[in-house]
């Protein structure tokens, strides 16, 4: 039996190696997935991707699955117990974060994943990386993103957590040529943008 190639991030914990085979550069539009996305990588700040996964369940059931207006409504009521929760990443200024977040997203209503996908024309960009030294941490696209997000008064949204969170969401492909998964990102991107 042949070894599937991936990625070489992913390693082989099951929770890394699912979350790159299943999500991470397939275009995501829903504004709840979205914004996921976004309060995850402002999650990761300083940490290791794989301790936000390990946390990421416990996240969606404390942050009422996501939902920027839930969260808006029951957050500030919440934030204490947010800060005595081990299951959560315990830091003050990211969990404010999460609740000022959903409250500068409610703002964009319906056109937050329109948004979003403008930096990127409105279809994912397709790299075409040999080796994950060439990836970059950020770019030009993803400092004016961390720009227009903070102007508009999200907060943990600098250029690098940007690019990640463009990465996440599909905008750019970012799996190497070689991982299994370029391909077939592409062919969801090119989909998408039919």
């Amino acid at each position: 039996m042949v070894k599937s190639s991936r990625c070489g991030w992913c390693g082989d914990d099951p929770l890394y190696v699912a979350y790159h085979d299943e999500e991470w550069g397939v275009p995501v539009r829903d504004p709840v997935a979205l914004f996921e996305r976004l309060v995850l990588e402002g999650m990761q700040a300083g940490l290791s991707w794989l301790t936000v996964l390990r946390k990421r369940a416990h996240m969606q059931s404390r942050f009422c699955d996501f939902d920027p207006a839930a969260i808006d409504r029951e957050g500030p009521e919440l934030i204490d117990s947010w800060l005595t929760d081990a299951g959560l990443i315990r830091h003050r200024g990211k969990l404010d974060a999460v609740i000022v977040n959903a409250r500068a997203m409610l703002a964009f209503g319906d056109a937050f994943p329109g948004f979003i996908w403008s930096f990127v024309d409105g279809a994912p960009i397709q790299n075409h990386w040999r080796s994950l030294a060439e990836v970059p941490s950020s770019t030009p696209r993803s400092e004016a993103m961390s720009r227009a997000l903070r102007k508009a008064g999200f907060k943990f949204v600098g250029p690098t957590a940007c690019y990640a969170f463009m990465q996440s969401a599909g905008l750019v492909n970012d799996h190497v040529v070689s991982c299994q998964r370029h391909g077939e990102c592409k062919a969801l991107g090119e989909a998408w943008s039919a």
